[in-house]
């Protein structure tokens, strides 16, 4: 199979089938062998019904159903575990994405041998307000936290091997940062193409301004997941152990100058009447909390790191 399109998808009734016979039209123009992956993220509408007649008057559609709404990152990750392309293309179930990019994306990964190519919406039909400047923002910090230079982390149009979405695990709001997770994997490869931005045909964003505040904070964790994910131990033993030494120390010199002063008739006091006591113990117990979180984190990553975190209702065509 040539290409596999993934498109989660929230309350997009309205789209689902033109979009369909968009994409099945370039395909079929380019003698491609392709599958189309919709996972319905708990939608409220008839978006479910739409991939059931679509899947069944077209085997090329497969369909996933959530139990509930999880997040358009634990869509991808079940997508990606269905795909069986050779070229994994993820795009926006809303109409602004145009299927017409595909090919030049899958010359992209077939003929000049990219992990992944990254869509560019660099003229954009969005609120400047409410959207372009925010999104600006929060590109700029993510550039200079990953080291990526692309300029539209949150584009939806993106194109993948297939290997490269089978090594990445997206869940939480992570599908932001999949590029960052691919580069971490070792996919160094990574380019970007600018694609065409087309104005919303059907309904309303599905996203807010709280995406930009929830995108920073997650930047913050993909910088540190980048570094001592796998390896909690790392940043937590070693401070851990930094602290309780040093706390340590300081009670030792505390006693031991007690002891001195006791032997040589210097005049003293109690132990726990001075403060530097309190704050040697306090950092021993720290030392030894931020020891524990290490090594808890490292038990949790290895039992809970094929764990799923989402629930499937019922597939289609699978």
């Amino acid at each position: 199979m040539n290409i596999s399109v993934v498109i989660p998808l929230l309350n997009e009734e309205e789209s689902l089938e033109e979009l369909y016979r968009w994409i099945a039209n370039v395909m079929q123009s380019n003698s491609y062998v392709f599958e189309v992956i919709f996972i319905d993220d708990g939608s409220t509408d008839t978006s479910w019904d739409v991939i059931e007649n679509l899947s069944s008057e077209h085997k090329q559609v497969k369909g996933i159903r959530f139990q509930k709404n999880y997040g358009k990152s634990q869509a991808l990750d079940a997508g990606f575990e269905l795909a069986e392309g050779n070229v994994v293309i993820t795009m926006d179930a809303d109409l602004q994405d145009n299927p017409e990019e595909i090919p030049e994306l899958y010359d992209l990964i077939t003929k000049e041998n990219y992990d992944l190519i990254s869509g560019w919406k660099k003229k954009r039909y969005d609120s400047k307000i409410r959207k372009n400047i925010p999104s600006k923002l929060f590109n700029a910090a993510a550039r200079k936290t990953s080291g990526l230079k692309l300029h539209d982390f949150n584009c939806g149009l993106k194109a993948y091997k297939n290997e490269v979405v089978k090594s990445v695990k997206v869940s939480g709001e992570m599908h932001r940062y999949i590029p960052v997770l691919a580069k971490n994997e070792g996919f160094t490869k990574i380019g970007e193409k600018v694609v065409q931005h087309q104005a919303r045909k059907y309904g309303v964003t599905k996203f807010g301004m709280s995406r930009f505040i929830n995108g920073f904070l997650d930047l913050i964790t993909i910088s540190f997941l980048s570094k001592f994910g796998k390896r909690p131990m790392h940043i937590f033993g070693l401070w851990g152990t930094l602290m309780f030494i040093c706390g340590f120390m300081s009670a030792a010199f505390i006693g031991v100058l007690k002891i001195y002063k006791l032997s040589a008739g210097l005049k003293t006091i109690l132990v726990t009447d001075n403060p530097w006591f309190y704050i040697a113990l306090t950092a021993m117990i720290l030392g030894t909390q931020l020891f524990l979180a290490g090594f808890l984190g490292e038990l949790l990553i290895k039992t809970k790191s094929h764990e799923k975190h989402y629930t499937i209702k019922e597939t289609l065509n699978i």
